[in-house]
């Protein structure tokens, strides 16, 4: 984690990308949503085969990959199982049905294929603050209105489709749940930059933090006694750790690497036995 340097979540991506270059040669990449594609020409530029997608392709500027539309908020026009990997960044927040999105992305991958996701952070210590004062994502920034937070496409485009602003800005403890109901697992959270604002405002708060976090872990370890010991722990445990993480909670953006582990029928089976039937 890094305390000076570019604020640019964009440039730790294009780092990712060159320096995981070479098991990227040669895979199948999907880069929803591309924008203008920046990253999209990076994947070209390292060997991947790569098919860049965006709700407005007209903005995409990589010579040599095609964009076509598509909107995380139904159905992609991509096959089951056709990417190793899939990028998507600074996309989520933008999305109301942010778990039918993450399944559309599951669906794509391989078994065992990657998601790579960035995301302003929700989590942090500035956030959380701006939050709790003015419902705001940022304190610098309104909370979410009509004037700052609806897009439109161009109307010469000949669409009238609305384009959210970070009205559903998304946190890593919701991110990891609606990613593991889509059978998606974390298999790593990349460090980068943090934000100064947060850092000072987590010397002064960490002890609540963690003295919040860990009441309630003890006491979903003892009210959830129904479920065997070993696997309340390891979910507990795992929610915990990301609860008190210091990188987490003070970092500008999430960059989240998760892993294809399972299809979401096998998922809902799994947790099915957690939870009793609500008539």
């Amino acid at each position: 984690m890094k305390f000076f340097g570019t604020h640019r979540i964009s440039d730790f991506v294009a780092a990712y990308i060159r320096s995981h270059q070479a098991e990227i040669r040669g895979k199948t990449v999907v880069d929803l949503p591309a924008g203008e594609g920046v990253s999209s020409g990076l994947l070209r530029d390292v060997g991947a085969e790569v098919h860049a997608y965006d709700l407005f392709p007209e903005v995409f500027k990589a010579h040599g990959v095609e964009c076509q539309k598509a909107d995380l908020m139904a159905e992609l026009p991509i096959e089951n199982g056709f990417a190793d990997m899939v990028l998507c960044q600074e996309g989520i927040e933008h999305l109301p049905n942010q778990h039918l999105a993450l399944k559309e992305l599951s669906r794509i991958l391989k078994p065992g294929g990657r998601l790579i996701l960035t995301t302003p952070n929700y989590s942090n210590m500035r956030s959380r603050f701006s939050y709790l004062f003015s419902e705001s994502e940022m304190y610098k920034l309104m909370p979410p209105n009509e004037i700052d937070s609806v897009w439109f496409s161009d109307p010469a485009s000949g669409s009238s489709q609305i384009y959210f602003g970070h009205v559903f800005s998304i946190g890593i403890q919701r991110l990891r749940l609606l990613a593991l109901l889509a059978g998606l697992k974390i298999r790593k959270i990349h460090h980068h930059r943090a934000n100064n604002t947060s850092a000072i405002l987590l010397l002064f708060t960490y002890p609540f933090v963690l003295w919040v976090n860990y009441a309630a872990y003890r006491r979903a370890m003892r009210k959830r006694k129904d479920i065997e010991y070993e696997t309340r722990k390891q979910i507990f445990s795992e929610v915990f750790r990301l609860g008190i993480d210091p990188r987490i909670l003070v970092e500008a953006d999430l960059f989240v690497e998760f892993e294809k582990v399972s299809d979401v029928d096998s998922v809902l089976q799994e947790i099915r036995q957690f939870n009793k039937l609500v008539k």
